[in-house]
Formats: C-alpha cells, structure tokens, sequence
C-alpha cells in the first residue's frame, strides 16, 4: 500500500469490494447475518477504519466456512449477534467510538472546571 492510497482510502475501498463480492455468494440468512456483524462493528471503528479490516475477512470467513458445513446462522453465531460483535471487537465490554469520544470529552470538561475552581 502506498501513501497515496492510505490518504486517500482507496485500499480500503479495494478490500471492502473483495469482501462484498465474497458475501454475494452467501445463502441468503448468512448474507442477512454478515449485513447485521457489518452494522454493529463499524461502531468499534478506529477514525479510518482500518482496524476493523482484518476482523470483518475473519467474520466473513466463518461465515463462509459454517455455510459450507450446512450449519444454520444460530449454530453459527448464537442469537446474539451484538454480543458476537462486542466479543469479535475486543472485549464484551468493549467500547465503541461513541464511548470513547464521550470519555475523552468529560475528562477535558473535568479537567476545565477543576482547572477553573484551583485559579480561584
């Protein structure tokens, strides 16, 4: 990867491409499912992205895999595909971006009004 196409995303919109093609091919409860892991990691996404590339090829790879050995998407996945997700991300307490950004943003406004109320 060159930096052009690091700047710009391109290599991204390149593997997401393969991964879409690859899911195309999935029954039609497996697409549903791999739409659904799609929706619910993003929010654990770095600001690119990049950090979810290799854990989407993964999910979409037992996908790939339980479909072919005729397993059901429950058998696969469970019932919880957020916990799924929230396992696959980190942790099952792992945090999203928005979590992230709201601690960062109540650590500086803390971080203000302490520094506020030590000038006095």
């Amino acid at each position: 990867m060159n930096i052009w196409e690091k700047v710009t995303g391109s290599d991204m919109v390149k593997e997401m491409k393969a991964l879409e093609w690859r899911a195309a091919k999935l029954p039609a409860d497996y697409l549903a499912a791999w739409e659904e892991i799609q929706a619910n990691l993003w929010t654990y996404a770095d600001f690119s992205g990049r950090n979810l590339m290799p854990i989407l090829d993964g999910a979409l790879g037992l996908l790939e895999e339980m479909a072919m050995e005729g397993q059901t998407v429950q058998e696969a996945l469970g019932n919880d595909i957020r916990g799924f997700c929230s396992a696959l991300a980190g942790d099952e307490g792992a945090k999203s971006y928005r979590d992230k950004w709201r601690e960062q943003l109540n650590h500086r406004i803390a971080k203000k009004l302490n520094g506020q109320g030590a000038k006095k």
